[in-house]
């Protein structure tokens, strides 16, 4: 008989717990939640981000895809580039208008701060034999100074590659950063 009535008691307990909680919660709320529309207010937000992250990943992405091509002078083609006709070509193919040229970048697009670069954006450099433009790669892991870039470089690889912006070569030479790509 002392069991049931400690059970009881338990039972009691725990119901008043659990009520304390229902009105602590319900009291709180200032408002109530209503889930399909919390659902349909993040359904909405997720592809306006999308929109602008998906293109810049889109990019670099496409750009990944020809890594190893051949450096070939002059070249614009799925068969070889140079530095410029490898970002013209990646750029062509999402529809956006750039220079066919490195050195018609100084004056396009919208500078940037290094630290604001974003996956997608513009690298400039000088040329190592001139004071000039004379080389460009787009940024595929925005870090600052510590960017990574893909580029087609005629040095000592000839091909398509992912480069550090802190390689002593390209931080010497770094310019700009440009936005091409709203």
């Amino acid at each position: 008989m002392r069991t049931i009535k400690t059970l009881n008691l338990v039972t009691y307990i725990l119901l008043a717990v659990v009520a304390a909680f229902v009105l602590y919660y319900t009291f709180q709320k200032k408002e109530p939640i209503n889930a399909e529309i919390a659902l349909a207010q993040v359904a909405v937000q997720a592809p306006l981000m999308e929109i602008n992250l998906g293109l810049r990943d889109s990019i670099v992405a496409y750009g990944m895809e020809y890594l190893g091509t051949p450096y070939v002078t002059a070249g614009c083609s799925k068969n070889g580039f140079d530095c410029s006709g490898f970002v013209y070509f990646v750029f062509q193919h999402f529809n956006i208008e750039v220079p066919r040229s490195s050195a018609a970048f100084e004056d396009f697009g919208t500078e940037i701060p290094i630290e604001a670069v974003e996956k997608g954006d513009v690298l400039l450099f000088l040329s190592p034999t001139r004071d000039a433009i004379g080389h460009i790669g787009i940024v595929t892991e925005p870090k600052g100074m510590e960017s990574e870039f893909i580029h087609a470089t005629s040095g000592r690889e000839m091909q398509v590659v992912v480069t550090p912006l802190s390689n002593d070569g390209y931080t010497r030479r770094f310019v700009k950063a440009i936005r091409v790509a709203e």
